[in-house]
């Protein structure tokens, strides 16, 4: 029997900020189930995602707020073997697929152990943990996600027309991935975390973010414009003015008043607007490439 807090934990709600990935490795691929659309949907965001961040949550026995939860409750004991289960139970689903997608998850999961773990803790290193995020939540899940939707294999890794995409994804994570951090100063420090937001200190985390997010947005417009769909490409640089408004919004007050805005509800109001926008941009994107008349 697992505990309620331990449950709270898995932060479920939370993989909607990831669901941007799985959407734009939908809207490009060529020939898809349902089937197989359905068990890669629920095998990363109801189980893999879930995993890691319990896991994380784990080794971290965080007592301040945490992405999804402003008041994590104490971490139980059974907390580890919850995220084994869920763990498990995502490469069980993987193996619906083959067992080429089941071994991309079961790296992304070690990976993301290791990201946490007290003897190997990426989290340690500035540098190596931005981009091992960014690639792994990106680039990585990306392509995971389409070798998955389209019951591919590690070929997948070779076509030069799902890459740009994915690399496009980490793009936007090398990004935001600070910003996600920009709270935690104060219980990094105390756990000896050197995270990059920690290293560039408030005012240097969102001027890094602000060059990524611009780096992202020309790179998406090209990508477009190189695949001969330069309006997506518009609506796409639409669709993120609402961030960049939010973002600069946000930097205004915390240059007034750091102790004031640099908080959690900031935060998570930046990941809820992108993720709104983006996800509304991909299943846009979907629904172009598949339009579906009711």
């Amino acid at each position: 029997m697992f505990t309620k807090s331990s449950w709270k934990h898995l932060r479920i709600p939370f993989s909607i900020y990831l669901l941007p990935v799985f959407l734009f490795s939908t809207a490009i691929s060529r020939d898809f189930t349902a089937y197989h659309l359905v068990i890669v949907f629920v095998s990363l965001h109801l189980f893999l995602y879930p995993s890691s961040n319990s896991y994380n949550s784990y080794f971290d026995k965080d007592e301040g707020s945490i992405g999804g939860l402003k008041n994590p409750p104490k971490v139980s004991k059974d907390l580890y073997a919850l995220s084994m289960l869920f763990f498990g139970l995502a490469l069980l689903m993987g193996l619906l697929v083959n067992w080429q997608y089941m071994s991309m998850m079961l790296i992304y999961g070690v990976v993301s152990m290791a990201y946490s773990h007290p003897s190997i803790r990426l989290k340690k290193y500035p540098v190596v943990s931005w981009l091992t995020a960014g690639f792994f939540q990106g680039y990585f899940t990306f392509i995971m996600s389409y070798a998955g939707i389209n019951a591919l294999g590690w070929e997948v890794f070779f076509d030069y027309s799902v890459n740009i995409p994915g690399l496009l994804t980490t793009l936007l994570l090398l990004g935001s991935y600070p910003l996600t951090q920009v709270y935690q100063h104060e219980e990094d420090r105390k756990r000896g975390d050197k995270t990059l937001s920690l290293k560039l200190g408030v005012m240097g985390t969102f001027g890094f973010a602000g060059i990524w997010f611009f780096l992202a947005g020309a790179a998406f417009w090209v990508y477009f414009y190189s695949v001969g769909n330069e309006a997506l490409g518009w609506v796409f640089l639409g669709s993120m003015l609402p961030v960049v408004l939010y973002f600069f919004l946000w930097f205004v007050f915390v240059k007034k008043d750091p102790e004031k805005y640099v908080c959690f509800e900031w935060a998570m109001g930046m990941n809820n607007v992108s993720a709104f926008f983006l996800n509304a941009f991909f299943l846009y994107h979907i629904w172009a490439n598949y339009p579906i008349y009711l």
